[in-house]
Protein backbone atom coordinates (compact mmCIF):
# COMPACT_ATOMS: atom_id res chain seq x y z
CA UNK A 1 0.00 0.00 0.00
CA UNK A 2 1.63 3.36 -0.84
CA UNK A 3 2.52 6.02 2.00
CA UNK A 4 0.22 9.07 2.43
CA UNK A 5 2.59 11.77 1.68
CA UNK A 6 1.34 15.11 2.76
CA UNK A 7 2.72 18.76 1.00
CA UNK A 8 0.46 20.92 3.32
CA UNK A 9 -2.72 21.59 5.24
CA UNK A 10 -4.58 24.70 5.69
CA UNK A 11 -7.83 25.49 8.20
CA UNK A 12 -9.97 28.18 8.38
CA UNK A 13 -13.12 29.09 10.31
CA UNK A 14 -15.50 32.21 9.25
CA UNK A 15 -18.17 34.12 11.40
CA UNK A 16 -21.18 34.92 9.65
CA UNK A 17 -22.73 37.93 11.42
CA UNK A 18 -25.02 38.73 8.96
CA UNK A 19 -25.97 38.52 5.10
CA UNK A 20 -28.06 42.10 5.16
CA UNK A 21 -30.43 40.97 7.71
CA UNK A 22 -30.48 41.46 11.13
CA UNK A 23 -27.03 40.69 12.98
CA UNK A 24 -27.39 37.12 14.21
CA UNK A 25 -26.38 36.73 18.35
CA UNK A 26 -25.19 33.86 17.69
CA UNK A 27 -22.58 33.98 14.64
CA UNK A 28 -22.81 30.41 12.70
CA UNK A 29 -19.25 29.58 12.20
CA UNK A 30 -18.65 28.11 8.98
CA UNK A 31 -14.93 25.56 8.74
CA UNK A 32 -12.49 23.81 6.13
CA UNK A 33 -9.42 21.78 6.50
CA UNK A 34 -7.61 20.69 3.72
CA UNK A 35 -4.84 18.50 2.83
CA UNK A 36 -2.38 18.50 -0.73
CA UNK A 37 -1.22 14.88 -0.70
CA UNK A 38 0.81 13.22 -3.74
CA UNK A 39 -1.44 10.76 -5.70
CA UNK A 40 -0.07 7.58 -5.75
CA UNK A 41 -2.14 6.69 -8.79
CA UNK A 42 -1.63 9.69 -11.16
CA UNK A 43 0.09 9.16 -14.40
CA UNK A 44 -1.56 5.78 -15.61
CA UNK A 45 -4.79 3.58 -15.05
CA UNK A 46 -4.36 1.43 -11.86
CA UNK A 47 -6.71 -1.71 -11.62
CA UNK A 48 -6.92 -2.01 -8.14
CA UNK A 49 -6.98 1.25 -5.80
CA UNK A 50 -9.31 0.24 -2.84
CA UNK A 51 -6.62 -0.52 -0.66
CA UNK A 52 -5.01 3.29 -0.20
CA UNK A 53 -9.05 3.71 1.41
CA UNK A 54 -7.67 1.96 4.44
CA UNK A 55 -3.86 4.33 4.44
CA UNK A 56 -6.16 7.77 4.06
CA UNK A 57 -8.23 6.25 7.42
CA UNK A 58 -5.43 8.41 9.67
CA UNK A 59 -5.28 11.03 8.04
CA UNK A 60 -8.83 11.57 7.97
CA UNK A 61 -8.87 11.02 11.96
CA UNK A 62 -5.94 13.82 11.97
CA UNK A 63 -7.98 16.21 9.94
CA UNK A 64 -11.49 16.39 11.53
CA UNK A 65 -9.61 16.91 14.77
CA UNK A 66 -7.72 19.54 13.20
CA UNK A 67 -11.04 21.12 12.27
CA UNK A 68 -13.02 20.52 15.29
CA UNK A 69 -9.71 22.25 17.68
CA UNK A 70 -10.45 24.97 15.39
CA UNK A 71 -13.82 25.44 16.43
CA UNK A 72 -12.52 25.18 19.55
CA UNK A 73 -12.09 21.58 20.45
CA UNK A 74 -16.00 21.13 21.90
CA UNK A 75 -16.89 18.51 18.70
CA UNK A 76 -20.77 18.81 20.42
CA UNK A 77 -20.96 22.54 18.58
CA UNK A 78 -20.81 21.43 14.99
CA UNK A 79 -24.13 20.74 13.20
CA UNK A 80 -23.19 20.25 9.61
CA UNK A 81 -20.79 18.73 7.91
CA UNK A 82 -19.37 17.43 3.85
CA UNK A 83 -16.09 16.16 2.31
CA UNK A 84 -14.70 16.43 -1.14
CA UNK A 85 -11.68 16.18 -3.34
CA UNK A 86 -9.95 17.97 -6.39
CA UNK A 87 -7.86 15.63 -8.18
CA UNK A 88 -5.24 16.85 -10.39
CA UNK A 89 -5.09 16.48 -14.08
CA UNK A 90 -2.53 13.40 -13.98
CA UNK A 91 -5.40 11.35 -11.84
CA UNK A 92 -8.84 10.66 -12.35
CA UNK A 93 -12.20 11.13 -10.91
CA UNK A 94 -12.42 7.41 -9.28
CA UNK A 95 -9.15 8.62 -7.22
CA UNK A 96 -11.28 11.29 -5.37
CA UNK A 97 -14.04 8.74 -4.74
CA UNK A 98 -11.28 7.13 -2.33
CA UNK A 99 -11.98 10.15 -0.07
CA UNK A 100 -15.28 8.72 0.56
CA UNK A 101 -15.19 6.69 3.70
CA UNK A 102 -11.92 7.58 5.50
CA UNK A 103 -13.26 11.42 5.48
CA UNK A 104 -16.88 10.56 5.95
CA UNK A 105 -16.14 7.67 8.73
CA UNK A 106 -13.42 10.35 10.17
CA UNK A 107 -15.71 12.66 10.57
CA UNK A 108 -18.64 10.52 12.11
CA UNK A 109 -16.55 8.88 15.08
CA UNK A 110 -14.82 12.14 15.92
CA UNK A 111 -18.39 14.17 16.31
CA UNK A 112 -19.52 10.85 18.18
CA UNK A 113 -21.36 8.67 15.24
CA UNK A 114 -23.43 11.70 13.40
CA UNK A 115 -26.48 9.72 11.46
CA UNK A 116 -26.76 11.35 8.02
CA UNK A 117 -24.65 10.93 5.05
CA UNK A 118 -22.05 13.05 4.68
CA UNK A 119 -22.56 15.10 1.30
CA UNK A 120 -19.54 14.97 -1.27
CA UNK A 121 -18.46 16.08 -4.28
CA UNK A 122 -15.53 15.60 -6.63
CA UNK A 123 -13.71 17.16 -9.71
CA UNK A 124 -10.93 16.90 -11.43
CA UNK A 125 -8.83 19.94 -11.99
CA UNK A 126 -5.36 21.83 -12.15
CA UNK A 127 -3.89 24.54 -9.81
CA UNK A 128 -6.34 27.17 -8.69
CA UNK A 129 -9.26 24.79 -8.94
CA UNK A 130 -12.48 25.55 -6.78
CA UNK A 131 -14.83 22.99 -4.94
CA UNK A 132 -17.99 23.79 -4.08
CA UNK A 133 -18.13 21.20 -1.16
CA UNK A 134 -22.21 20.12 -0.28
CA UNK A 135 -22.87 20.64 3.81
CA UNK A 136 -26.24 18.67 5.60
CA UNK A 137 -27.13 18.69 9.23
CA UNK A 138 -25.38 15.64 11.03
CA UNK A 139 -28.10 13.93 11.66
CA UNK A 140 -31.14 14.60 9.53
CA UNK A 141 -30.45 15.27 5.96
CA UNK A 142 -34.00 16.90 5.91
CA UNK A 143 -33.22 19.81 7.79
CA UNK A 144 -33.22 22.67 5.16
CA UNK A 145 -31.63 25.18 6.95
CA UNK A 146 -28.79 23.76 7.01
CA UNK A 147 -28.55 23.13 3.51
CA UNK A 148 -25.22 24.81 2.53
CA UNK A 149 -21.98 24.56 0.62
CA UNK A 150 -18.52 25.79 1.65
CA UNK A 151 -16.12 26.86 -1.14
CA UNK A 152 -12.80 25.09 -1.06
CA UNK A 153 -8.84 25.47 -2.67
CA UNK A 154 -5.98 26.34 -3.18
CA UNK A 155 -3.74 28.49 -5.63
CA UNK A 156 -0.94 25.96 -5.91
CA UNK A 157 -2.88 22.95 -6.05
CA UNK A 158 -3.60 20.25 -7.11
CA UNK A 159 -0.42 19.84 -9.16
CA UNK A 160 -0.91 16.97 -11.77
CA UNK A 161 -0.30 14.17 -9.34
CA UNK A 162 -1.91 15.62 -6.34
CA UNK A 163 -4.91 15.56 -4.99
CA UNK A 164 -6.56 18.29 -2.25
CA UNK A 165 -8.80 16.41 0.29
CA UNK A 166 -11.69 18.96 2.12
CA UNK A 167 -13.71 18.15 4.90
CA UNK A 168 -16.11 20.84 6.37
CA UNK A 169 -18.02 21.80 9.61
CA UNK A 170 -20.71 24.19 10.58
CA UNK A 171 -21.90 24.92 13.54
CA UNK A 172 -25.60 25.44 12.71
CA UNK A 173 -28.06 26.90 9.83
CA UNK A 174 -27.36 29.70 7.40
CA UNK A 175 -26.87 32.96 9.18
CA UNK A 176 -30.81 34.02 8.24
CA UNK A 177 -32.33 30.59 7.28
CA UNK A 178 -36.21 30.67 6.73
CA UNK A 179 -36.81 27.99 4.03
CA UNK A 180 -38.80 25.98 6.09
CA UNK A 181 -38.53 22.17 6.69
CA UNK A 182 -37.63 19.70 9.69
CA UNK A 183 -36.82 21.96 12.48
CA UNK A 184 -33.49 20.90 14.53
CA UNK A 185 -35.82 20.53 17.75
CA UNK A 186 -37.98 18.12 15.82
CA UNK A 187 -34.42 15.81 14.49
CA UNK A 188 -35.19 12.66 16.28
CA UNK A 189 -31.69 11.19 14.95
CA UNK A 190 -32.73 7.52 14.47
CA UNK A 191 -32.28 7.02 10.53
CA UNK A 192 -29.90 9.98 9.29
CA UNK A 193 -33.30 11.75 7.63
CA UNK A 194 -35.13 12.84 10.44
Amino acid sequence: MPDVRIRKFLVSVEEVFHEGGPVSEAPPRRGAVLAVIENPYAGRYHAEIQPFMEDLRPLGLLMARKLVEAFGGDAGVIEGYGKGAIVGEAGEIEHGALWHAPGGYAMREVLGGAKAIVPSTKKVGGPGTRLDVPVTHLNASYVRSHFDAIEVGFTDAPRANEMVLALVMTTGPRVHARAGGLDVRDVKGQDGLR
